[in-house]
């Protein structure tokens, strides 16, 4: 039988960066302000000519040399954003195959915003172990600077830009593999995080009225009540269900939303300070891309060993939930 095994992981985050400090010029707020409610210091942004697919790609690329794969041998891309290239068509997966020279491989975007990156993981791992696919490789990569309204104070202060990506590839080795992936959604929570967007379901009289429905609104203090409700509920069924302690938790990547949030659910598991990952402070929200720029920032720090199981959760718009247990094991 074949296995999904979680073999690499890359990030990329723009040089620009965008402070508290910056916002407090732009908006009614603080530093002091903002870091109190989210944690964040700081956000990265992308340059105007700098699109979501160029990220992706810089992330993919370092994701596949770490992998020790050759691109020929990749089968499918798999891009989660909710800031595409080009909204409907064509897919950012679609052009970051394309920058990538892997030629035709299948290639696709899903919405499932904060939770995308846990989303495609588990569409990897169903096409790996399902025999259709051997290589495959995700990204989440957000350029959410272009869907944000800067004059909104209660979204402007959360969210950034960056991507991560992993290569997700096939083993008969069952103690490399992915252990399991929880996903959800409940869409009579929509519209507590969403971007109206002019689509069918919303159309407008106006280009004014169009634009600015491509900007992200959010519930904030709805949001966060269901988010620490939803992703506690999560992680402890992923846990019970695969009979592990949360002692055995050597990394919980949590996405990187609110600080509040991840402590809330890092307490409710009792998980020590040294398990929890965060990297809030210095990117803020990057939606889909949020996990696997954390995941990279351990790696990179050598935090993260061959072997170490490490918890994934995320929380976005859909609503969408989801959690994977998830052991490194990159190729010997």
């Amino acid at each position: 039988m074949a296995y999904a095994a979680f073999r690499s992981i890359g990030a990329y985050v723009p040089s620009k960066i965008l402070s508290n400090e910056d916002l407090a010029t732009m908006v009614d707020t603080s530093d002091e302000w903002i870091t109190k409610r989210t944690g964040i210091k700081e956000r990265h942004i992308a340059a105007d000519d700098e699109f979501t697919s160029d990220m992706g790609v810089k992330a993919a690329e370092l994701a596949i040399q770490r992998s020790g794969l050759d691109k020929s041998e990749i089968d499918m891309v798999v891009c989660a954003t909710i800031s595409p290239d080009y909204f409907c068509m064509p897919s950012t997966a679609t052009i970051i195959s394309t920058k990538l020279g892997l030629g035709n491989v299948t290639a696709f975007d899903i919405s499932a915003a904060c939770t995308g990156f846990v989303y495609i993981l588990s569409i990897a791992k169903a096409f790996i172990e399902s025999g259709m696919k051997k290589n495959v490789l995700i990204v989440g990569a957000e350029k959410l600077s272009s869907i944000t309204d800067y004059t909104d104070r209660g979204t402007c202060i959360l969210f950034g830009d960056g991507a991560g990506a992993a290569m997700i590839c096939a083993t008969d080795n069952k103690d490399e593999a992915i252990i399991d992936v929880h996903t959800g959604a409940d869409g009579t929570f929509a519209d507590l995080l969403m971007t109206p967007n002019g689509g069918s379901g919303s159309a407008h009289d106006s280009l004014d009225q169009e634009a600015n429905s491509c900007f992200m609104q959010m519930k904030g203090n709805e949001t966060f009540k269901v988010a620490v409700r939803t992703l506690t509920k999560d992680v402890i069924e992923i846990l019970q269900e695969n009979n592990i302690e949360s002692s055995a938790i050597k990394h919980f990547v949590p996405h990187q939303a609110n600080y509040r949030i991840i402590k809330a659910v890092g307490d409710a598991l009792k998980l020590k300070d040294e398990q929890v990952v965060l990297t809030v402070a210095k990117y803020g929200n990057t939606s889909g891309a949020s996990i696997p720029m954390a995941i990279n920032d351990i790696y990179e720090q050598g935090k993260l060993k061959s072997g170490e199981l490490m918890l994934l959760d995320a929380f976005g718009g859909g609503l969408t939930w989801g959690s994977a247990l998830v052991p490194f094991s990159p190729s010997k």
